[in-house]
């Protein structure tokens, strides 16, 4: 498996102060739509990135209310996404936003829908609330299945696009990616956010048992194809890393049959299992939330999040009663008593 790791100068690919909004550049909603939200705290807002032009951004003080700014959090594109992913423009997928030593650090997605020719883009700033980002170049990327001249067949079993940063107990930083093909991917990463040197992605949790026949039926999704899963993201709680991960398709509104899948485990590289044991890397995983057919039709790409002592879980939901529409989900998370999250039903 291929890492590319590209050099980029430095440069600023947004600016402007949220508090100078005007009114035109930015209107409230109880009821934001948004795909594969993320979100972070400082200072007393709290901010919310999604798939958009540009990264989509808003934020809140209560986490009620919430200000959608028509800033997206890129006015640029940086040139080498273009280059390392033939057909992308700028509609940016799957975020994510965290801060270590001092910094925030943000990854992004570049692709195009059904392809892994795809790349996780990084950006940095000092404060969410100037909304100046620099680009930090792509810290990986992953290749199409192609013939080459010698007629083998050479790519990446595997796709670059929904990160999620993690810091272990050891403050190491790690990325975790993956869609469908060999599912989750986890590596480590250097000081600078970025892939560390000699290190190669490992697989951490698929949708299916390889010990299984590829001509066989998957006996583990009564809905999709053999390695239907996504979006990972990993919170710490207790002793365990939780990787919550979502089976099978998005992106189709009330068609759609996306859910999420927990496991845990002692240490961030895994193995993760679910509640009867099973190893997630051969198809294990407990279902923690799907549509109700109600409320929500589906609901996937989730993160969670402890701010000032509570554990919350946020996602994007296919709204039943807008036909569709994704929109946020957001819910306090419980624990039982052997230490494995619950979802309160209110907000």
């Amino acid at each position: 498996m291929a890492l590319v790791i590209l050099s980029i100068g430095s440069t600023t690919l947004a600016q402007g102060q949220h508090r100078q909004q005007s009114q035109r550049d930015a209107f409230q909603t109880e009821t934001p739509m948004v795909h594969d939200p993320v979100m972070a705290k400082e200072d007393g807002t709290y901010y919310i990135y999604a798939t958009g032009m540009g990264i989509q951004q808003m934020t809140s003080k209560d986490r009620k209310t919430w200000t959608l700014l028509q800033q997206p959090v890129m006015t640029v594109i940086p040139g080498w996404t273009t280059d390392s992913v033939p057909g992308f423009g700028n509609h940016v997928w799957a975020p994510d936003v965290i801060k270590w030593h001092g910094q925030w650090w943000m990854a992004y997605s570049c692709s195009t829908f059904g392809k892994n020719g795809s790349a996780i883009g990084l950006l940095s700033s000092r404060s969410l609330r100037a909304n100046m980002w620099k680009d930090e170049g792509c810290i990986v990327t992953s290749h199409d299945w192609k013939k080459g001249t010698d007629g083998k067949m050479s790519g990446d079993n595997w796709n670059a696009i929904d990160p999620n940063f993690v810091i272990d107990d050891n403050d190491q930083p790690w990325l975790v990616w993956g869609s469908f093909w060999d599912g989750i991917q986890l590596a480590r990463l250097d000081s600078t956010m970025h892939i560390a040197a000699g290190e190669k992605p490992c697989t951490i949790a698929r949708r299916y048992d390889p010990n299984y026949k590829p001509t066989e039926p998957n006996p583990t999704s009564r809905y999709a194809g053999t390695n239907a899963i996504e979006a990972p993201f990993i919170f710490k709680h207790g002793g365990y890393y939780y990787l919550f991960v979502s089976w099978d398709y998005c992106c189709r509104g009330a068609q759609s049959n996306y859910r999420v899948a927990v496991g845990r485990s002692k240490k961030v590289d895994g193995p993760y299992f679910d509640r009867t044991g099973k190893d997630m890397v051969n198809g294990g995983g407990t279902l923690f939330l799907e549509g109700d057919k109600k409320e929500w039709d589906a609901a996937g790409h989730c993160a969670a999040y402890n701010f000032d002592g509570e554990d919350i879980f946020i996602c994007h939901g296919y709204s039943t009663s807008r036909n569709g529409a994704a929109m946020l989900i957001q819910r306090p998370i419980s624990w039982t008593a052997d230490g494995w999250p619950e979802l309160n039903k209110t907000n």
